[in-house]
Protein backbone atom coordinates (compact mmCIF):
# COMPACT_ATOMS: atom_id res chain seq x y z
CA UNK A 1 0.00 0.00 0.00
CA UNK A 2 0.87 2.98 -0.85
CA UNK A 3 2.67 5.84 1.90
CA UNK A 4 0.90 8.30 3.98
CA UNK A 5 1.80 11.69 1.92
CA UNK A 6 2.78 9.62 -0.95
CA UNK A 7 1.49 10.56 -4.38
CA UNK A 8 -1.61 8.84 -5.12
CA UNK A 9 -0.96 6.43 -8.01
CA UNK A 10 -3.58 5.84 -10.51
CA UNK A 11 -3.34 3.57 -13.33
CA UNK A 12 -3.88 4.31 -16.85
CA UNK A 13 -5.58 1.55 -19.34
CA UNK A 14 -5.12 2.69 -22.67
CA UNK A 15 -7.88 1.36 -25.52
CA UNK A 16 -10.02 2.15 -27.68
CA UNK A 17 -12.84 0.33 -25.69
CA UNK A 18 -15.09 0.06 -29.12
CA UNK A 19 -17.34 -1.02 -27.23
CA UNK A 20 -16.05 -1.31 -23.32
CA UNK A 21 -16.93 -5.06 -22.55
CA UNK A 22 -16.70 -6.76 -19.15
CA UNK A 23 -13.24 -8.11 -20.17
CA UNK A 24 -12.13 -4.70 -19.75
CA UNK A 25 -13.54 -4.21 -16.38
CA UNK A 26 -13.07 -6.95 -14.71
CA UNK A 27 -9.47 -6.31 -15.32
CA UNK A 28 -9.49 -2.26 -14.31
CA UNK A 29 -11.39 -3.31 -10.75
CA UNK A 30 -8.77 -6.11 -10.08
CA UNK A 31 -5.92 -3.49 -10.88
CA UNK A 32 -7.98 -0.77 -8.89
CA UNK A 33 -9.15 -2.97 -5.56
CA UNK A 34 -6.01 -5.53 -5.14
CA UNK A 35 -2.80 -3.48 -5.85
CA UNK A 36 -1.66 -0.54 -4.25
CA UNK A 37 -3.50 2.31 -7.16
CA UNK A 38 -6.13 3.99 -5.74
CA UNK A 39 -8.53 4.58 -8.67
CA UNK A 40 -7.55 3.10 -12.25
CA UNK A 41 -8.67 5.16 -15.42
CA UNK A 42 -9.66 3.65 -18.62
CA UNK A 43 -8.20 6.19 -21.57
CA UNK A 44 -9.94 6.24 -24.42
CA UNK A 45 -8.10 6.42 -27.34
CA UNK A 46 -8.94 7.77 -30.83
CA UNK A 47 -6.89 6.04 -32.90
CA UNK A 48 -3.74 3.90 -32.69
CA UNK A 49 -0.93 4.35 -34.39
CA UNK A 50 -0.69 0.36 -34.97
CA UNK A 51 -4.17 0.05 -35.34
CA UNK A 52 -4.74 2.72 -38.61
CA UNK A 53 -7.57 1.97 -40.30
CA UNK A 54 -9.54 0.37 -38.31
CA UNK A 55 -13.29 0.81 -37.68
CA UNK A 56 -13.99 2.87 -34.50
CA UNK A 57 -17.16 4.24 -33.25
CA UNK A 58 -17.07 8.05 -33.16
CA UNK A 59 -15.07 8.75 -30.00
CA UNK A 60 -17.66 10.61 -28.42
CA UNK A 61 -20.15 7.82 -28.45
CA UNK A 62 -17.09 5.61 -27.48
CA UNK A 63 -16.20 7.43 -24.50
CA UNK A 64 -20.16 7.81 -23.59
CA UNK A 65 -20.55 4.28 -23.41
CA UNK A 66 -17.76 4.15 -21.33
CA UNK A 67 -18.95 6.33 -18.83
CA UNK A 68 -21.76 4.24 -19.02
CA UNK A 69 -20.35 1.18 -17.44
CA UNK A 70 -18.32 2.96 -14.95
CA UNK A 71 -20.74 5.34 -13.69
CA UNK A 72 -21.38 3.37 -10.67
CA UNK A 73 -17.78 2.57 -9.62
CA UNK A 74 -15.90 5.12 -7.64
CA UNK A 75 -12.78 3.10 -8.63
CA UNK A 76 -12.91 3.74 -11.90
CA UNK A 77 -13.14 6.54 -14.08
CA UNK A 78 -13.65 7.04 -17.97
CA UNK A 79 -10.40 9.52 -18.87
CA UNK A 80 -11.02 11.55 -22.20
CA UNK A 81 -7.60 13.43 -22.22
CA UNK A 82 -6.64 11.86 -25.27
CA UNK A 83 -9.53 13.11 -27.62
CA UNK A 84 -8.35 16.48 -27.18
CA UNK A 85 -4.09 15.67 -28.14
CA UNK A 86 -3.16 15.40 -31.40
CA UNK A 87 -3.37 12.32 -33.24
CA UNK A 88 -2.53 9.81 -34.17
CA UNK A 89 -2.10 9.56 -29.89
CA UNK A 90 1.37 8.52 -28.00
CA UNK A 91 1.65 7.25 -24.78
CA UNK A 92 4.27 9.37 -24.04
CA UNK A 93 2.58 12.61 -24.72
CA UNK A 94 -0.77 11.69 -23.16
CA UNK A 95 1.35 10.81 -19.62
CA UNK A 96 2.91 14.19 -20.14
CA UNK A 97 -0.14 15.79 -20.51
CA UNK A 98 -1.27 13.73 -17.07
CA UNK A 99 1.17 14.99 -15.35
CA UNK A 100 0.99 18.34 -15.94
CA UNK A 101 -2.58 18.49 -15.32
CA UNK A 102 -2.32 16.23 -12.33
CA UNK A 103 1.13 17.07 -10.75
CA UNK A 104 0.15 15.61 -7.68
CA UNK A 105 -0.35 11.71 -9.21
CA UNK A 106 1.63 9.46 -9.86
CA UNK A 107 0.82 7.17 -12.21
CA UNK A 108 1.14 3.45 -13.31
CA UNK A 109 0.78 1.79 -16.88
CA UNK A 110 -1.52 -0.75 -17.05
CA UNK A 111 -0.19 -3.23 -19.89
CA UNK A 112 -0.87 -6.80 -21.34
CA UNK A 113 2.47 -8.83 -21.62
CA UNK A 114 2.11 -8.45 -25.58
CA UNK A 115 2.13 -4.89 -25.08
CA UNK A 116 4.84 -4.88 -23.29
CA UNK A 117 6.96 -6.90 -25.59
CA UNK A 118 6.66 -4.32 -28.39
CA UNK A 119 7.07 -1.38 -26.21
CA UNK A 120 10.81 -0.73 -27.24
CA UNK A 121 9.25 0.72 -30.99
CA UNK A 122 7.01 3.26 -28.78
CA UNK A 123 7.73 6.75 -29.36
CA UNK A 124 10.09 7.88 -26.71
CA UNK A 125 10.40 3.87 -25.33
CA UNK A 126 12.84 5.04 -23.16
CA UNK A 127 11.73 7.38 -21.26
CA UNK A 128 8.54 5.01 -20.66
CA UNK A 129 10.41 2.70 -19.31
CA UNK A 130 12.35 5.03 -17.44
CA UNK A 131 10.02 7.39 -15.76
CA UNK A 132 6.75 5.17 -15.08
CA UNK A 133 5.92 2.20 -13.15
CA UNK A 134 4.38 -1.00 -15.54
CA UNK A 135 1.77 -3.33 -14.28
CA UNK A 136 1.51 -6.23 -16.77
CA UNK A 137 -0.29 -8.42 -17.06
CA UNK A 138 0.00 -12.08 -18.82
CA UNK A 139 -1.89 -12.84 -21.78
CA UNK A 140 -2.87 -16.24 -22.75
CA UNK A 141 -0.97 -17.54 -25.41
CA UNK A 142 1.87 -15.05 -24.91
CA UNK A 143 5.16 -15.57 -23.22
CA UNK A 144 6.18 -12.58 -21.04
CA UNK A 145 8.49 -10.80 -22.24
CA UNK A 146 12.20 -10.87 -20.02
CA UNK A 147 11.85 -8.02 -17.94
CA UNK A 148 15.68 -7.20 -17.85
CA UNK A 149 15.08 -4.11 -19.76
CA UNK A 150 12.27 -2.72 -18.10
CA UNK A 151 13.52 -2.14 -14.98
CA UNK A 152 9.72 -0.85 -12.98
CA UNK A 153 7.72 -3.14 -14.41
CA UNK A 154 6.29 -6.31 -12.61
CA UNK A 155 4.03 -8.82 -13.03
CA UNK A 156 0.21 -9.01 -11.51
CA UNK A 157 -1.49 -12.07 -12.31
CA UNK A 158 -5.28 -10.77 -12.59
CA UNK A 159 -8.06 -12.58 -14.32
CA UNK A 160 -8.73 -12.46 -17.88
CA UNK A 161 -11.70 -12.68 -19.53
CA UNK A 162 -11.18 -14.28 -22.95
CA UNK A 163 -13.78 -12.16 -24.99
CA UNK A 164 -12.17 -9.46 -27.27
CA UNK A 165 -14.42 -6.20 -28.98
CA UNK A 166 -13.98 -7.45 -31.95
CA UNK A 167 -16.32 -10.54 -31.26
CA UNK A 168 -18.62 -8.04 -29.53
CA UNK A 169 -19.14 -6.04 -32.81
CA UNK A 170 -19.35 -9.25 -34.81
CA UNK A 171 -22.38 -10.54 -32.31
CA UNK A 172 -24.43 -7.18 -32.72
CA UNK A 173 -24.28 -7.49 -37.01
CA UNK A 174 -25.29 -10.94 -36.48
CA UNK A 175 -28.13 -10.26 -34.29
CA UNK A 176 -26.73 -12.58 -31.75
CA UNK A 177 -27.30 -11.42 -27.98
CA UNK A 178 -24.39 -9.63 -25.73
CA UNK A 179 -25.94 -9.96 -22.67
CA UNK A 180 -23.22 -10.28 -20.19
CA UNK A 181 -20.81 -9.25 -22.08
CA UNK A 182 -20.99 -5.76 -21.50
CA UNK A 183 -22.76 -3.88 -19.16
CA UNK A 184 -26.45 -3.94 -19.32
CA UNK A 185 -26.53 0.32 -19.58
CA UNK A 186 -23.52 -0.21 -22.85
CA UNK A 187 -26.10 -3.04 -24.00
CA UNK A 188 -29.50 -0.93 -23.71
CA UNK A 189 -27.42 1.66 -25.10
CA UNK A 190 -25.87 -0.32 -27.92
CA UNK A 191 -29.23 -2.03 -28.70
CA UNK A 192 -31.04 1.55 -28.59
CA UNK A 193 -28.52 3.51 -30.70
CA UNK A 194 -27.93 0.88 -33.26
CA UNK A 195 -24.46 0.66 -33.21
CA UNK A 196 -22.66 -1.78 -34.89
CA UNK A 197 -24.99 -2.51 -36.98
Amino acid sequence: MSQPGAAKRIGLLFGSFNPVHLGHLILAEYFATRTDLAEVWLVVSPQSPFKVGEELLPDTERLALLRLAVADNPHLRAEDIELSLPRPSYTIATLDALRERYPSYSFVLLMGADNLAGLPRWRAADRLVQEFDLYVYPRPGTTLPDLGGFPRAQVVKAPLLDVSATFIRASVQAGQSIRYLVPPAVEQEIIAKRYYH
